[in-house]
């Protein structure tokens, strides 16, 4: 089974660990990363890491995961080309702007928190 997860993974924590893992005991991880154009657009800001940062962190924790950065401009592009049979959202993630779950091509699970008192992004982010 074809097991996606994507997001910005900034500064790896346990809480992404967390979601890497328990995507990687499903089926063949594979990670969209967010573009940094993208993370910009998005979030406003910047990532602390680059992109190529982000996915090499991704690629050592998860040795096994096949590792992509999305797409600048077509968020289902990636989607598309993977043909995942299931896509796991974070606790707290959300769909990107204008992406619904009936725009996916498959099953959507959303995963439960990971203290996400300690390990939340935003919470650990320091500029």
């Amino acid at each position: 089974m074809r097991v996606l997860v994507f997001g910005t993974f900034d500064r790896l924590h346990p809480g992404h660990r967390f979601v890497l893992a328990e995507a990687a005991k499903q089926g063949d991880l594979f990670v969209v990363i967010a573009r940094d154009t993208t993370v910009k657009r998005l979030k406003g800001r910047l990532p602390l890491q680059s992109e190529g940062e982000r996915a090499h962190a991704i690629a050592e924790v998860v040795p096994g995961a096949h590792v992509v950065l999305g797409h600048p401009d077509d968020f289902l592009s990636p989607v598309r080309e993977i043909r995942p049979d299931l896509i796991l959202l974070g606790y707290d993630q959300r769909l990107p702007p204008g992406i619904e779950l009936t725009d996916l091509p498959c099953p959507a699970e959303r995963l439960g928190a990971y203290q996400p008192e300690h390990f939340k992004s935003s919470r650990l982010r320091v500029d």
